[in-house]
C-alpha cells in the first residue's frame, strides 16, 4: 500500500469535533489534538485538509479542505495580530515561535513558518508548524554513540550538527546544551542565537551555568551579528542556530579559534558534504585559506537523518567524525579540490558512515530491509559523486 492510500484510509488522526468554519480561536484546540496524537509537524494549506506528520506518515486532521479565509484566520490566531497577513502580502514569509498553556503546569511550544503560495492562480498560504518539547531531552536518552558523547563538549573549537530540515538537529543540539548546563561543576556562560528560539531551558536544573537566548530577527538582525555580539559578552559556550552564509561561517570559525566552544547546524547530508558546504560559501580566491581555518577549528561533525523503524515510529541514523591532529593534517594535505574525496576516505576509516549505522540497526531489527537498501543506494551515489569529483 502506498502513502497516498494510507493517507486516504487511515482516519486515526481525524478531529471528531471538526469545526464547520475554522477561526483563530480554534488554533489551540487543533494544536492540542495534534499533540495528543504525537504529531511532529502540522501542515495547513489553502484548499487542502489539515495534515499531521505522525511518525513519518501524513494523516488527515480535518476531512474537508480549508478556504483561504480560514487559513488567514489561523495565521492571525498564531501570529496574535493582523500584521502577519500584511507581511505575507509584502513578499515576506513568517518564521516565529508559538506557545500555549493548556493548564498552569503544562506548556506546549511550536515553531511556525508561514509562506505565501499560488493556489489555482490566486494567492494562498501554507503554514508549517513543528512541535517542540517543553524541555530538551537528556542526551543519553537519544541513543547517542559513545564516541559522540565523549567528544560532544571539547574545551574549545567548533562542533557541527548537520542534516536536512526535520532531521532532529535542533533536538540533538539542545540535548547537548542541557547536558552541559546540568553539570554542577560546569561554570558555563552559554549564549544562544536562534531563529526562532525553539527549546527553552527554564525548567532545566542549572547549578553553575547561565543560559541566555537571543532570537535573530527580533533581538539582533542576523547570525553573524549574533556571534560578534557574543564575543563582547565573555561566554564560554556559543550556540549559533545555523551556519548558512560566508559571514556567519567566518564568525563561527573566529569564535571557535579564540577559545570558545561553538556549536552550530548546517543543512548538509553527511560529514564530507558538511565540510564542502562550509568551504563553498566563500569566494574562489578565499577558499584555500578558509578551508584551513574551518578544518583546524572543527572538533566534531555529526550528520543525522530520521528513518522509519520497524515499530512504526522513527529512529535516528548518524554519521560522524571526531577530528584529531592527524585527520586535520590529512585533510589539509589533500587540498581544497580533494576535500570531499579525502573526507569520505577518512570517515570510512576512522568515523561512522550512515551505511555502517544502518547495517547495525538492520541486523538488530530496528529498521526494515527497505530502509536499509535506501541507505545502501544513497551511499553508492555518494561514492560515485566522489569518484567523478562532484
Amino acid at each position: 500500500m502506498d502513502l497516498t492510500q494510507v493517507v486516504q484510509n487511515d482516519e486515526s488522526a481525524l478531529m471528531e469535533d471538526e469545526p464547520s468554519f475554522i477561526m483563530g480561536k480554534d488554533v489551540e484546540r487543533i494544536l492540542a489534538h495534534c499533540v495528543k496524537h504525537k504529531a511532529s509537524d502540522i501542515t495547513i494549506t489553502t484548499n487542502l485538509p489539515i495534515f499531521a506528520d505522525i511518525y513519518g506518515r501524513l494523516l488527515h486532521v480535518t476531512r474537508r479542505r480549508l478556504t483561504q479565509v480560514e487559513v488567514s484566520e489561523i495565521i492571525s490566531g498564531l501570529f496574535k495580530n493582523e500584521s502577519g497577513i500584511a507581511r505575507l502580502n509584502g513578499g515576506h514569509d513568517l518564521d516565529f515561535a508559538f506557545e500555549m498553556r493548556p493548564s498552569r503546569d503544562e506548556r506546549e511550544r511550536f515553531r511556525v513558518n508561514v509562506t505565501a503560495i499560488s493556489v489555482e492562480g490566486q494567492t494562498g498560504a501554507q503554514i508549517t508548524i513543528r512541535t517542540i518539547p517543553g524541555i530538551p531531552p537528556r542526551i543519553e536518552d537519544l541513543g547517542i554513540e559513545e564516541d559522540i558523547l565523549l567528544n560532544f563538549a571539547p574545551q574549545q573549537g567548533l562542533v557541527l550538527i548537520a542534516g536536512a530540515t526535520g532531521s532532529g538537529k535542533s533536538t540533538l543540539l539542545a540535548a547537548g546544551i542541557r547536558n552541559l548546563a546540568e553539570n554542577p561543576n560546569a561554570n558555563h556562560k552559554i549564549v544562544t542565537y536562534e531563529s526562532p528560539i525553539e527549546f527553552v531551558y527554564d525548567e532545566v536544573n542549572k547549578p553553575s551555568t547561565i543560559i541566555a537566548q537571543t532570537e535573530i530577527g527580533k533581538h539582533l538582525p542576523d547570525f553573524a551579528a549574533g556571534v560578534r555580539n557574543a564575543l563582547r559578552r565573555k561566554p564560554t559556550v556559543i550556540l549559533v542556530g545555523e551556519a548558512r552564509d560566508a559571514e556567519t561561517v567566518g564568525e563561527c570559525v573566529t569564535a571557535s579559534m579564540t577559545g570558545h566552544l561553538t556549536y552550530s547546524t548546517v543543512h548538509a547530508n553527511g560529514v564530507a558534504e558538511t565540510i564542502r558546504r562550509m568551504v563553498n560559501v566563500f569566494p574562489e580566491n578565499e577558499k584555500h585559506a578558509r578551508a584551513i581555518d574551518i578544518i583546524s577549528s572543527v572538533k566534531l561533525i555529526v550528520s543525522q537523518m530520521l528513518l522509519r523503524s520497524t515499530d512504526g515510529k522513527r529512529v535516528a541514523l548518524r554519521e560522524y567524525l571526531v577530528f584529531n591532529e592527524r585527520i586535520v593534517d590529512d585533510l589539509i594535505a589533500g587540498g581544497v579540490d580533494k576535500l570531499t574525496v579525502v573526507a569520505r576516505q577518512i570517515l570510512k576509516r576512522e568515523g561512522q558512515t550512515f551505511l555502517m549505522d544502518a547495517t547495525r540497526k538492520y541486523k538488530a531489527g530496528i529498521i526494515a530491509e527497505r530502509e536499509f537498501r535506501r541507505i545502501q543506494a544513497l551511499s553508492k551515489g555518494q561514492d560515485r559523486d566522489v569518484e567523478f569529483g562532484l
